[in-house]
């Protein structure tokens, strides 16, 4: 083999090995911030989103761990846009295939989004981020912003049937490799922190969907406020199923199938388009 071919080979590997590293850094931070928001509210009682899970870790030390989070939630979120792009978990061109493209663009958006807001409680010790009520209040400002807050609201609550849809069915088994996608206790681990995580998207839904009917940003929410809402008997189960999804992140981290972009590809058919 000529040494030029073996170095890019080497290189090709280096990178491969790198990609899924930092990849899986994503998993593990997306499941670690679950598992805090869920040990905040069993040991204190204290409710927070994802974006005041990153500003509680924000503060002396913790800002070290916060830049090790900031670094997994981006790279999580530019995989998940490269799937939406080049179809790195979704290939193809089908309709079903595209719709799972456009959803993992979203997601990626969001994350890149915490990992923003991560950086600024680095630099400056909170996100500076408006909250859920002052951004319902500005698109409610708007013309039609309750129609945006409604379709906001449609979004979330199709999210949350998908999040029910994945616990009664498994699907997420399926992007495990081989040996942990046997074992039952996993199976079940995903279940329980799905279905918990369709409670929330369904409670978030319908915070918006009452501020938008109501034209009351006021009655807006997010993760945070849907805990408060589910304050009583409920609060603790799912708590306890969000720990499990943080748990099951974690396990995603180590086991997952992650595949690279197939960017060689896109980039000889671009040079092909170029060189005809």
């Amino acid at each position: 083999m000529p040494p030029q071919a073996a170095t890019q080979i080497a290189g090709e590997v280096a990178y491969e090995g790198k990609f899924q590293w930092l990849t899986r850094l994503g998993f593990a931070a997306r499941g670690l911030l679950y598992i805090l928001i869920a040990v905040l509210v069993v040991r204190t009682g204290r409710t927070e989103d994802l974006t005041g899970a990153l500003e509680y870790v924000g503060h002396g030390a913790g800002k070290f761990l916060l830049a090790g989070l900031a670094a997994g939630l981006a790279t999580y979120g530019l995989w998940r846009l490269s799937d939406a792009a080049l179809g790195t978990e979704h290939p193809g061109t089908e309709w079903k295939q595209l719709g799972k493209r456009a959803v993992a663009g979203g997601i990626g958006a969001i994350y890149i989004y915490l990992a923003f807001k991560a950086v600024r409680v680095i630099l400056a010790g909170r996100s500076g981020a408006m909250g859920t009520e002052q951004q319902a209040d500005t698109v409610l400002d708007l013309p039609g912003g309750e129609l945006v807050l409604l379709g906001a609201a449609a979004i979330l609550a199709i999210a949350a049937c998908n999040q029910f849809y994945k616990a009664l069915r498994c699907r997420f088994m399926r992007t495990l490799q081989e040996g942990a996608s046997a074992k039952g206790w996993i199976k079940w681990m995903g279940r329980l922190g799905y279905a918990a995580r369709g409670v929330i998207f369904f409670v978030v839904a319908w915070l918006i969907y009452r501020a938008a009917v109501d034209h009351k940003a006021s009655e807006a929410g997010n993760l945070e406020k849907a805990l408060d809402v589910l304050r009583g008997p409920f609060l603790l189960p799912i708590a306890a199923g969000l720990f499990l999804f943080g748990t099951f992140s974690l396990v995603e981290a180590r086991y997952r199938a992650i595949h690279k972009p197939p960017v060689d590809g896109v980039k000889r058919k671009i040079e092909d388009k170029v060189t005809r």
